[in-house]
């Protein structure tokens, strides 16, 4: 009976919880709650892209570059493919390579910022130099030299892209963990004889999870970003699959004057994605990362407002006059 009562206790806060953040989303960051709209329809259109396809990824019809009709809604390409179906199934692309390499890339990240940031000295000094030399390159080209020794695929693309930005980004977590790392209790942990490895699950991890989490939700437009930049160029997810970045390359371009449908529809849904996924991640970041609350916190108006109940008649009349 205890443990049901504490069960039922647990699942009651956790939606009780929930459903503040999303109060607080839509209250606070009206942009973010649209943002998180258009990720959760993103999401759906991924995972159910076979039901709800009208057609086949590269089914083709006799119907070459036909114009938007009941038949196809946003029209088809040179070889008759409808387009709707294949932005449908492009998305489903978009959400494994934008979830696959920002996981990548938060896993590396988090390893060499909490490992280089908690043990410091010499090991920090190199580990930052390497880091240093990775950033000279530009992300873009060093991702195409990585694919070129590889070769093109998807799970290609999304581990370099989540290697190279992982690297990157690891200093966004190494200095949480330079903030965090002479707090009292991490010295009481080091005195009581805990190893390196158990401090850095136990006690670093857990106060640095905001951060990842912020990490996270910031890179999936960047990782879908890159891999439609690579796409286009070639060197991405290889034909004949409906990447948003292909659709936009190789016959697109070829007729893009005579019928600009080609690329409009891949490039409004990139854009519309990108757009709302990267609302969506800075309305998390101003929710989430205590720095961005204040020195009053998320209740600083409520502060204000009580504090200036209190004030004095001829203080509120100055104040009232001054504004």
């Amino acid at each position: 009976m205890a443990s049901n009562s504490i069960a039922k206790t647990t699942e009651k806060k956790s939606h009780s919880a929930f459903f503040t953040f999303l109060k607080r989303l839509i209250k606070e960051q009206p942009l973010g709650a649209v943002g998180a709209a258009i990720t959760l329809l993103l999401l759906l259109v991924g995972i159910f892209a076979g039901l709800i396809a009208p057609y086949g990824m590269n089914q083709p019809s006799a119907d070459l570059l036909a114009h938007p009709s009941f038949a196809h809604w946003l029209g088809t390409d040179n070889l008759g493919r409808d387009m709707l179906s294949r932005i449908i199934y492009g998305a489903r692309i978009s959400v494994i390579v934008g979830l696959s390499g920002s996981a990548i890339a938060v896993v590396t990240s988090t390893f060499i910022g909490i490992v280089s940031g908690y043990i410091g000295g010499a090991l920090d000094l190199i580990v930052q130099r390497v880091v240093d030399a990775w950033m000279c390159i530009p992300a873009l080209i060093l991702s195409i030299v990585l694919i070129s020794i590889l070769g093109p695929g998807m799970w290609q693309v999304t581990i370099v892209v989540g290697l190279n930005l992982g690297i990157i980004n690891s200093r966004v977590i190494r200095s949480a963990t330079i903030n965090i790392r002479e707090n009292i209790y991490l010295q009481a942990a080091e005195a009581i004889g805990c190893s390196t490895p158990r401090i850095l699950m136990r006690h670093i991890l857990p106060n640095v999870m905001a951060y990842i989490i912020i990490l996270f939700s910031t890179l999936v437009p960047t990782v879908i970003l890159v891999e439609a930049n690579l796409s286009f160029l070639g060197y991405g997810v290889p034909p004949p699959a409906a990447s948003w970045g292909g659709m936009l390359s190789g016959s697109a371009r070829t007729l893009m004057f005579s019928d600009p449908m080609l690329v409009f529809w891949p490039g409004l849904a990139l854009s519309v994605v990108v757009y709302g996924v990267n609302m969506f991640g800075d309305a998390l970041r101003d929710l989430l990362d205590p720095r961005l609350k204040g020195s009053s916190g998320r209740y600083g108006g409520k502060v204000k407002k009580h504090l200036f109940k209190k004030q004095s008649p001829v203080l509120k009349k100055n104040v009232g006059e001054s504004g």
